[in-house]
Protein backbone atom coordinates (compact mmCIF):
# COMPACT_ATOMS: atom_id res chain seq x y z
CA UNK A 1 0.00 0.00 0.00
CA UNK A 2 2.85 2.38 0.91
CA UNK A 3 4.71 1.46 -2.28
CA UNK A 4 1.61 2.25 -4.32
CA UNK A 5 1.50 5.64 -2.63
CA UNK A 6 5.17 6.26 -3.51
CA UNK A 7 4.52 5.28 -7.12
CA UNK A 8 1.44 7.51 -7.32
CA UNK A 9 3.34 10.53 -5.99
CA UNK A 10 6.26 9.84 -8.33
CA UNK A 11 3.87 9.59 -11.30
CA UNK A 12 2.25 12.91 -10.34
CA UNK A 13 5.67 14.56 -10.05
CA UNK A 14 6.68 13.11 -13.40
CA UNK A 15 3.73 14.76 -15.11
CA UNK A 16 4.76 18.13 -13.69
CA UNK A 17 8.42 17.70 -14.60
CA UNK A 18 7.79 16.50 -18.15
CA UNK A 19 5.73 19.55 -19.11
CA UNK A 20 7.31 21.15 -22.17
CA UNK A 21 10.20 18.67 -22.28
CA UNK A 22 11.41 17.88 -25.82
CA UNK A 23 13.17 14.63 -24.96
CA UNK A 24 14.04 12.66 -21.83
CA UNK A 25 16.47 9.76 -21.46
CA UNK A 26 14.76 8.09 -19.94
CA UNK A 27 11.31 8.68 -18.47
CA UNK A 28 11.38 5.25 -16.82
CA UNK A 29 14.73 6.01 -15.15
CA UNK A 30 13.41 9.30 -13.79
CA UNK A 31 10.33 7.60 -12.37
CA UNK A 32 12.53 5.06 -10.59
CA UNK A 33 14.67 7.84 -9.12
CA UNK A 34 11.53 9.69 -7.94
CA UNK A 35 10.15 6.56 -6.28
CA UNK A 36 13.48 6.05 -4.52
CA UNK A 37 13.34 9.67 -3.31
CA UNK A 38 10.01 9.02 -1.63
CA UNK A 39 11.29 5.75 -0.17
CA UNK A 40 14.53 7.14 1.25
CA UNK A 41 13.90 10.87 1.62
CA UNK A 42 17.16 11.52 -0.27
CA UNK A 43 16.62 14.39 -2.76
CA UNK A 44 17.79 14.03 -6.34
CA UNK A 45 20.82 16.06 -7.38
CA UNK A 46 19.70 18.06 -10.39
CA UNK A 47 22.45 19.78 -12.33
CA UNK A 48 22.66 22.36 -15.05
CA UNK A 49 25.87 23.93 -16.26
CA UNK A 50 26.01 27.58 -17.28
CA UNK A 51 28.49 29.03 -19.73
CA UNK A 52 29.71 32.32 -18.20
CA UNK A 53 30.83 33.70 -21.57
CA UNK A 54 27.35 35.27 -21.95
CA UNK A 55 26.34 37.07 -18.73
CA UNK A 56 22.89 38.37 -19.67
CA UNK A 57 19.86 36.12 -19.24
CA UNK A 58 16.95 36.28 -21.65
CA UNK A 59 13.69 34.32 -21.69
CA UNK A 60 15.32 31.57 -23.75
CA UNK A 61 17.63 30.81 -20.84
CA UNK A 62 14.73 30.70 -18.39
CA UNK A 63 13.23 27.61 -20.04
CA UNK A 64 15.66 25.32 -18.20
CA UNK A 65 15.87 27.56 -15.13
CA UNK A 66 12.12 27.24 -14.65
CA UNK A 67 12.43 23.46 -14.92
CA UNK A 68 15.09 23.56 -12.19
CA UNK A 69 12.67 25.56 -10.05
CA UNK A 70 10.05 22.82 -10.52
CA UNK A 71 12.51 20.27 -9.17
CA UNK A 72 13.16 22.55 -6.20
CA UNK A 73 9.44 22.87 -5.48
CA UNK A 74 9.23 19.07 -5.36
CA UNK A 75 12.00 18.87 -2.76
CA UNK A 76 15.11 18.22 -4.83
CA UNK A 77 18.58 19.76 -4.71
CA UNK A 78 19.57 21.99 -7.61
CA UNK A 79 23.23 22.52 -8.44
CA UNK A 80 23.79 25.73 -10.39
CA UNK A 81 27.12 24.83 -11.96
CA UNK A 82 29.20 27.72 -13.21
CA UNK A 83 31.60 26.50 -15.86
CA UNK A 84 34.37 28.85 -14.80
CA UNK A 85 37.02 26.34 -15.94
CA UNK A 86 35.28 25.15 -19.12
CA UNK A 87 34.18 28.74 -19.76
CA UNK A 88 37.75 29.64 -20.57
CA UNK A 89 37.37 27.35 -23.58
CA UNK A 90 33.80 28.31 -24.42
CA UNK A 91 31.19 25.74 -25.42
CA UNK A 92 31.79 24.94 -29.12
CA UNK A 93 28.21 23.71 -29.60
CA UNK A 94 26.79 25.14 -32.82
CA UNK A 95 29.87 27.28 -33.47
CA UNK A 96 31.34 27.46 -36.97
CA UNK A 97 34.78 28.44 -35.72
CA UNK A 98 36.95 28.27 -32.63
CA UNK A 99 35.78 30.64 -29.87
CA UNK A 100 37.99 33.20 -28.20
CA UNK A 101 39.12 31.99 -24.78
CA UNK A 102 38.12 34.14 -21.80
CA UNK A 103 40.34 35.25 -18.95
CA UNK A 104 39.66 34.04 -15.43
CA UNK A 105 38.58 37.57 -14.43
CA UNK A 106 36.08 37.82 -17.32
CA UNK A 107 34.59 34.45 -16.44
CA UNK A 108 34.09 35.33 -12.76
CA UNK A 109 32.49 38.73 -13.48
CA UNK A 110 30.10 37.15 -15.99
CA UNK A 111 29.29 34.31 -13.60
CA UNK A 112 28.30 36.76 -10.83
CA UNK A 113 26.03 38.70 -13.20
CA UNK A 114 24.44 35.50 -14.51
CA UNK A 115 23.75 33.96 -11.10
CA UNK A 116 22.24 37.21 -9.75
CA UNK A 117 19.73 37.19 -12.61
CA UNK A 118 19.08 33.45 -12.25
CA UNK A 119 17.83 33.99 -8.70
CA UNK A 120 14.86 35.84 -10.13
CA UNK A 121 13.69 32.29 -10.90
CA UNK A 122 15.56 29.86 -8.67
CA UNK A 123 15.06 29.61 -4.92
CA UNK A 124 18.45 30.66 -3.48
CA UNK A 125 17.77 28.65 -0.31
CA UNK A 126 17.51 25.46 -2.36
CA UNK A 127 20.36 26.15 -4.77
CA UNK A 128 24.00 25.15 -4.45
CA UNK A 129 26.37 27.20 -6.60
CA UNK A 130 29.40 25.23 -7.68
CA UNK A 131 32.36 26.16 -9.89
CA UNK A 132 33.79 23.31 -11.93
CA UNK A 133 37.33 24.58 -11.43
CA UNK A 134 36.94 23.04 -7.95
CA UNK A 135 37.68 19.59 -9.40
CA UNK A 136 38.92 20.22 -12.94
CA UNK A 137 41.92 22.38 -12.00
CA UNK A 138 43.24 19.62 -9.74
CA UNK A 139 43.30 16.92 -12.41
CA UNK A 140 46.77 15.66 -13.26
CA UNK A 141 47.83 14.81 -16.79
CA UNK A 142 47.50 11.15 -15.84
CA UNK A 143 43.90 11.81 -14.72
CA UNK A 144 43.09 13.50 -18.02
CA UNK A 145 44.55 10.61 -20.03
CA UNK A 146 42.50 8.12 -18.00
CA UNK A 147 39.28 10.12 -18.50
CA UNK A 148 39.76 10.74 -22.22
CA UNK A 149 40.61 7.06 -22.76
CA UNK A 150 36.89 6.32 -22.34
CA UNK A 151 36.12 8.13 -25.64
CA UNK A 152 37.23 7.79 -29.24
CA UNK A 153 37.89 10.36 -31.95
CA UNK A 154 35.10 8.75 -33.98
CA UNK A 155 32.71 9.41 -31.10
CA UNK A 156 33.77 13.05 -30.86
CA UNK A 157 33.22 13.50 -34.59
CA UNK A 158 29.61 12.43 -34.15
CA UNK A 159 29.07 16.04 -33.13
CA UNK A 160 27.61 17.71 -36.18
CA UNK A 161 29.40 21.02 -35.62
CA UNK A 162 32.83 19.36 -35.37
CA UNK A 163 32.11 17.25 -38.45
CA UNK A 164 31.01 20.26 -40.50
CA UNK A 165 34.00 22.36 -39.55
CA UNK A 166 36.45 19.61 -40.49
CA UNK A 167 34.56 18.97 -43.76
CA UNK A 168 34.79 22.70 -44.55
CA UNK A 169 38.50 22.82 -43.83
CA UNK A 170 38.08 24.85 -40.65
CA UNK A 171 40.16 23.96 -37.60
CA UNK A 172 38.87 22.24 -34.48
CA UNK A 173 41.14 22.73 -31.50
CA UNK A 174 42.05 19.77 -29.31
CA UNK A 175 40.92 21.84 -26.33
CA UNK A 176 37.43 21.93 -27.89
CA UNK A 177 37.34 18.13 -27.89
CA UNK A 178 37.93 18.36 -24.15
CA UNK A 179 34.88 20.58 -23.50
CA UNK A 180 32.17 17.86 -23.64
CA UNK A 181 34.49 15.46 -21.79
CA UNK A 182 34.99 17.98 -18.98
CA UNK A 183 31.24 18.64 -18.87
CA UNK A 184 30.73 14.90 -18.55
CA UNK A 185 33.25 14.73 -15.71
CA UNK A 186 31.24 17.45 -13.92
CA UNK A 187 28.38 14.94 -13.69
CA UNK A 188 30.75 12.34 -12.25
CA UNK A 189 32.12 14.77 -9.66
CA UNK A 190 28.64 15.87 -8.58
CA UNK A 191 27.14 12.36 -8.81
CA UNK A 192 24.27 14.01 -10.68
CA UNK A 193 20.91 12.22 -10.86
CA UNK A 194 19.51 14.54 -13.51
CA UNK A 195 21.07 17.00 -15.94
CA UNK A 196 19.12 19.64 -17.85
CA UNK A 197 19.98 21.36 -21.10
CA UNK A 198 18.64 22.48 -24.45
CA UNK A 199 18.22 20.09 -27.35
CA UNK A 200 21.43 21.53 -28.82
CA UNK A 201 23.28 20.07 -25.81
CA UNK A 202 22.28 16.47 -26.53
CA UNK A 203 25.79 15.23 -27.34
CA UNK A 204 27.33 16.79 -24.19
CA UNK A 205 24.53 15.55 -21.92
CA UNK A 206 24.76 11.97 -23.15
CA UNK A 207 28.53 12.04 -22.65
CA UNK A 208 27.79 12.58 -18.97
CA UNK A 209 25.64 9.44 -18.84
CA UNK A 210 28.36 7.42 -20.52
CA UNK A 211 31.17 8.61 -18.27
CA UNK A 212 29.15 8.06 -15.09
CA UNK A 213 28.58 4.48 -16.22
CA UNK A 214 32.32 4.06 -16.81
CA UNK A 215 32.96 5.30 -13.27
CA UNK A 216 30.49 2.82 -11.80
CA UNK A 217 27.79 5.41 -11.09
CA UNK A 218 24.10 5.23 -11.92
CA UNK A 219 23.70 7.22 -15.17
CA UNK A 220 22.01 10.58 -14.89
CA UNK A 221 18.64 11.20 -16.49
CA UNK A 222 18.98 13.67 -19.35
CA UNK A 223 16.16 16.19 -19.82
CA UNK A 224 16.32 18.27 -22.97
CA UNK A 225 14.18 21.38 -23.32
CA UNK A 226 13.20 22.87 -26.69
CA UNK A 227 15.03 25.92 -27.94
CA UNK A 228 12.88 29.04 -27.72
CA UNK A 229 12.47 31.09 -30.87
CA UNK A 230 12.91 34.82 -30.45
CA UNK A 231 10.57 37.66 -31.35
CA UNK A 232 11.19 37.07 -35.07
CA UNK A 233 9.59 33.64 -34.72
CA UNK A 234 12.37 32.00 -36.74
CA UNK A 235 15.78 31.97 -35.05
CA UNK A 236 16.69 30.75 -31.57
CA UNK A 237 16.42 33.65 -29.11
CA UNK A 238 19.78 35.36 -29.05
CA UNK A 239 21.15 38.72 -28.01
CA UNK A 240 23.43 38.77 -31.05
CA UNK A 241 20.42 38.40 -33.36
CA UNK A 242 18.47 41.15 -31.60
CA UNK A 243 15.40 38.91 -31.19
CA UNK A 244 15.69 38.48 -27.43
CA UNK A 245 13.63 39.50 -24.40
CA UNK A 246 15.90 40.04 -21.39
CA UNK A 247 14.73 39.22 -17.87
CA UNK A 248 16.07 42.66 -16.89
CA UNK A 249 14.09 44.50 -19.58
CA UNK A 250 11.87 47.28 -18.16
CA UNK A 251 8.20 46.21 -17.87
CA UNK A 252 7.01 48.26 -20.84
CA UNK A 253 9.80 47.00 -23.12
CA UNK A 254 9.21 43.40 -22.05
CA UNK A 255 5.46 43.75 -22.59
CA UNK A 256 5.90 45.26 -26.06
CA UNK A 257 8.41 42.64 -27.18
CA UNK A 258 6.13 39.78 -26.14
CA UNK A 259 3.24 41.43 -27.97
CA UNK A 260 5.39 41.43 -31.13
CA UNK A 261 5.89 37.65 -31.31
CA UNK A 262 4.12 35.72 -34.10
CA UNK A 263 0.78 34.15 -33.21
CA UNK A 264 2.29 30.72 -33.81
CA UNK A 265 4.51 31.10 -30.73
CA UNK A 266 1.85 32.08 -28.18
CA UNK A 267 1.10 28.54 -27.00
CA UNK A 268 4.79 27.60 -26.79
CA UNK A 269 5.58 30.69 -24.72
CA UNK A 270 2.72 29.88 -22.34
CA UNK A 271 3.93 26.30 -21.86
CA UNK A 272 7.62 27.08 -21.40
CA UNK A 273 7.56 30.49 -19.72
CA UNK A 274 4.52 30.44 -17.39
CA UNK A 275 2.81 28.26 -14.80
CA UNK A 276 -0.63 28.54 -16.38
CA UNK A 277 -2.26 25.05 -16.20
CA UNK A 278 -2.09 23.02 -19.40
CA UNK A 279 -5.85 22.51 -19.56
CA UNK A 280 -6.32 26.30 -19.54
CA UNK A 281 -3.72 26.78 -22.30
CA UNK A 282 -5.34 24.07 -24.42
CA UNK A 283 -8.78 25.66 -23.97
CA UNK A 284 -7.39 29.03 -25.05
CA UNK A 285 -5.79 27.35 -28.07
CA UNK A 286 -9.15 25.82 -28.99
CA UNK A 287 -10.89 29.20 -28.66
CA UNK A 288 -8.13 30.82 -30.74
CA UNK A 289 -8.49 28.18 -33.48
CA UNK A 290 -12.27 28.67 -33.53
CA UNK A 291 -11.93 32.48 -33.72
CA UNK A 292 -13.39 32.87 -30.24
CA UNK A 293 -10.19 34.39 -28.85
CA UNK A 294 -8.42 37.19 -30.72
CA UNK A 295 -4.63 36.71 -30.96
CA UNK A 296 -4.06 40.20 -29.55
CA UNK A 297 -6.13 39.39 -26.46
CA UNK A 298 -4.28 36.07 -26.01
CA UNK A 299 -0.94 37.88 -26.27
CA UNK A 300 -2.05 40.44 -23.70
CA UNK A 301 -2.74 37.61 -21.23
CA UNK A 302 0.70 36.17 -22.01
CA UNK A 303 2.48 39.51 -21.74
CA UNK A 304 0.87 40.36 -18.42
CA UNK A 305 1.70 36.93 -17.03
CA UNK A 306 5.38 37.06 -17.96
CA UNK A 307 5.88 40.68 -16.90
CA UNK A 308 4.21 39.82 -13.56
CA UNK A 309 6.74 37.01 -13.00
CA UNK A 310 9.71 39.37 -13.26
CA UNK A 311 8.27 42.72 -12.16
CA UNK A 312 5.08 42.04 -10.19
CA UNK A 313 1.41 42.38 -11.11
CA UNK A 314 1.17 46.13 -10.46
CA UNK A 315 3.91 46.95 -12.95
CA UNK A 316 2.44 44.45 -15.42
CA UNK A 317 -0.91 46.27 -15.26
CA UNK A 318 0.89 49.59 -15.74
CA UNK A 319 2.77 48.17 -18.73
CA UNK A 320 -0.56 47.14 -20.29
CA UNK A 321 -1.99 50.64 -19.76
CA UNK A 322 1.14 52.19 -21.26
CA UNK A 323 1.05 49.80 -24.19
CA UNK A 324 -2.56 50.61 -24.99
CA UNK A 325 -1.90 54.32 -24.55
CA UNK A 326 1.08 54.20 -26.90
CA UNK A 327 -0.34 51.98 -29.62
CA UNK A 328 -4.10 52.36 -29.45
CA UNK A 329 -4.42 55.95 -28.25
CA UNK A 330 -1.09 57.04 -29.77
CA UNK A 331 0.03 58.65 -26.51
CA UNK A 332 3.35 58.48 -24.70
CA UNK A 333 3.91 55.64 -22.21
CA UNK A 334 4.53 56.86 -18.68
CA UNK A 335 7.88 55.10 -18.42
CA UNK A 336 9.27 56.44 -21.72
CA UNK A 337 12.97 57.18 -21.38
CA UNK A 338 14.03 60.80 -21.03
CA UNK A 339 16.20 62.05 -23.90
CA UNK A 340 17.94 65.27 -22.87
CA UNK A 341 19.12 67.74 -25.53
CA UNK A 342 21.33 70.74 -24.78
CA UNK A 343 21.82 73.96 -26.73
CA UNK A 344 25.03 72.45 -28.12
CA UNK A 345 22.95 69.71 -29.76
CA UNK A 346 20.70 72.17 -31.56
CA UNK A 347 21.19 74.76 -34.27
CA UNK A 348 18.35 77.26 -34.52
CA UNK A 349 16.32 74.83 -32.36
CA UNK A 350 16.79 72.09 -34.97
CA UNK A 351 18.70 68.80 -35.17
CA UNK A 352 19.38 66.36 -37.99
CA UNK A 353 17.06 63.39 -37.47
CA UNK A 354 19.93 60.88 -37.66
CA UNK A 355 21.87 62.81 -34.99
CA UNK A 356 18.78 62.73 -32.81
CA UNK A 357 18.39 58.97 -33.28
CA UNK A 358 22.06 58.35 -32.51
CA UNK A 359 21.54 60.01 -29.13
CA UNK A 360 18.84 57.45 -28.26
CA UNK A 361 21.38 54.62 -28.40
CA UNK A 362 18.94 52.39 -30.27
CA UNK A 363 21.64 51.93 -32.90
CA UNK A 364 25.08 53.37 -33.54
CA UNK A 365 24.89 52.75 -37.28
CA UNK A 366 23.87 55.76 -39.37
CA UNK A 367 22.99 53.56 -42.35
CA UNK A 368 20.75 51.38 -40.17
CA UNK A 369 19.01 54.46 -38.76
CA UNK A 370 18.54 55.86 -42.27
CA UNK A 371 16.80 52.63 -43.29
CA UNK A 372 14.61 52.80 -40.20
CA UNK A 373 13.45 56.31 -41.15
CA UNK A 374 12.90 55.36 -44.79
CA UNK A 375 10.85 52.32 -43.73
CA UNK A 376 8.52 54.47 -41.63
CA UNK A 377 9.77 53.42 -38.22
CA UNK A 378 10.31 56.87 -36.65
CA UNK A 379 7.59 59.13 -35.26
CA UNK A 380 7.78 62.50 -33.51
CA UNK A 381 4.58 63.39 -31.67
CA UNK A 382 2.86 60.66 -33.71
CA UNK A 383 3.90 62.28 -37.01
CA UNK A 384 5.98 59.97 -39.18
CA UNK A 385 9.43 61.24 -40.18
CA UNK A 386 9.97 60.13 -43.77
CA UNK A 387 13.14 61.96 -44.86
CA UNK A 388 16.43 60.79 -43.29
CA UNK A 389 18.06 64.07 -44.41
CA UNK A 390 15.58 66.32 -42.63
CA UNK A 391 16.37 68.72 -39.79
CA UNK A 392 13.76 68.45 -37.06
CA UNK A 393 12.34 71.37 -35.10
CA UNK A 394 12.66 70.49 -31.43
CA UNK A 395 10.26 71.53 -28.70
CA UNK A 396 10.36 70.60 -25.06
CA UNK A 397 8.34 67.52 -23.99
CA UNK A 398 7.99 66.00 -27.46
CA UNK A 399 7.44 62.27 -27.78
CA UNK A 400 9.78 60.24 -29.99
CA UNK A 401 9.02 56.67 -31.05
CA UNK A 402 11.79 54.64 -32.68
CA UNK A 403 10.62 51.33 -34.11
CA UNK A 404 7.90 49.45 -32.23
CA UNK A 405 9.53 49.21 -28.84
CA UNK A 406 11.59 52.33 -28.07
CA UNK A 407 9.93 55.44 -26.63
CA UNK A 408 11.54 58.71 -25.56
CA UNK A 409 10.34 61.96 -23.99
CA UNK A 410 12.52 64.85 -25.24
CA UNK A 411 13.64 67.35 -22.64
CA UNK A 412 15.57 70.53 -23.52
CA UNK A 413 18.24 71.60 -21.07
Amino acid sequence: MIRLSFEKRATEDLEILCRGVEDIISREDLQKKLIRYYQTGQPLIVKEGFDPSAPDIHLGHTVTLRKLRQFQALGHQVVFLVGDFTGRIGDPTGKKETRKQLTEEEVLVNAKTYSDQAFKILDPEKTIIEFNSKWLKNLSFVDIIEITAHFTVARMLEREDFHQRISNGKPVGLHEFLYPIMQAYDSVSLRADVELGGTDQRFNLLMGRDLQREFGQEPQVVMMMPLLEGTDGVEKMSKSLGNYIAVNDPPFDMFGKIMSIPDSLIKKYFILLTDIPMNTILQWEKDFTNDLLHPRDWKIILSKEIVSIYHGSDRANQALEDFERAFAKKESPEDAQILTLTNDDLKDEKIWIISLLLKTGVSHSKSELRRLVEQGGVYLDNMRIADPNSDIQIKDDQFLRVGKKHFFRIKKK
